[in-house]
């Protein structure tokens, strides 16, 4: 693993208020202190309702923390949107929870990896890339051709494209059967052989396993850290 961390959080607490300003808000995070290392497998796991999902809204700069302070790559976040859009865009590749969310479903395969290198600037090989997630053959294929399992690959192989310092992913293998599952694990897999730090919200035990970091929450704390692996 490399030794300067992606992320640093302090005191980080997260409030949703209620339409009623007579009721209280709803705390989402509490008082999380935390650092990732800049690479490997940090798995943040818990039940449901633990803050796993608000906790990588965080790390996405999607969320703004209500207080407590971020600093990704030595440097605090700004809280501006602006500022915030502009580091997700260089610097974050995020996967969501249903395969085909992280796709544009009208453009083939090979089309998919190249818009998500454009919008990091970047240009990508798409054959090579496919091939490295177990996708070869599928270049031309649409979208709605593939499989569950293949289309989180394709997520994956993405992020490879965007060639982010970070990837994010929201309960990547949830709607997947084992087969399709294990698929995914194996592109996190590569991600990891790449350097790449990856942060996955999960409560599968088969990617907690993998991680080299587990982080576990509960009511919006964290709760225990275990690594490294």
């Amino acid at each position: 693993m490399t030794d300067a961390p992606i992320y640093e959080l302090a005191g980080v607490g997260v409030d949703y208020p209620l339409p009623s300003a007579r009721e209280e808000a709803v705390t989402g995070l509490q008082d999380v202190t935390l650092t990732i290392p800049g690479s490997g497998l940090t798995v943040l796991a818990g039940p449901s309702g633990s803050g796993k999902s608000t906790l990588l809204r965080v790390l996405s700069l999607f969320q703004a923390p209500t207080r407590g302070r971020v600093v990704f790559r030595g440097t605090p976040v700004d809280p501006s949107p602006r500022r915030r859009r502009t580091l997700r865009r260089d610097s974050i590749s995020l996967v969501f929870q249903t395969p085909v969310d992280n796709l544009v479903p009208h453009l083939s395969v090979a089309d998919n990896l190249h818009a998500a290198a454009q919008s990091a600037n970047r240009r990508c090989e798409p054959e090579e890339l496919l091939e490295r997630l177990g996708l070869g053959g599928t270049s031309r294929s649409r979208i709605t051709a593939l499989s569950g399992g293949q289309q989180q690959r394709l997520a994956f192989a993405c992020t490879l494209a965007r060639r982010t310092p970070v990837v994010l992913a929201d309960e990547p293998t949830s709607q997947l059967d084992d087969v399709s599952a294990d698929h995914v694990l194996d592109a996190i897999a590569v991600l990891r052989s790449e350097g790449v730090a990856v942060v996955v919200a999960s409560h599968d035990e088969r990617l907690i396993r993998q991680g080299s970091r587990v982080v576990r929450l509960r009511a919006g704390r964290v709760s225990a850290e275990e690594g490294e692996r």
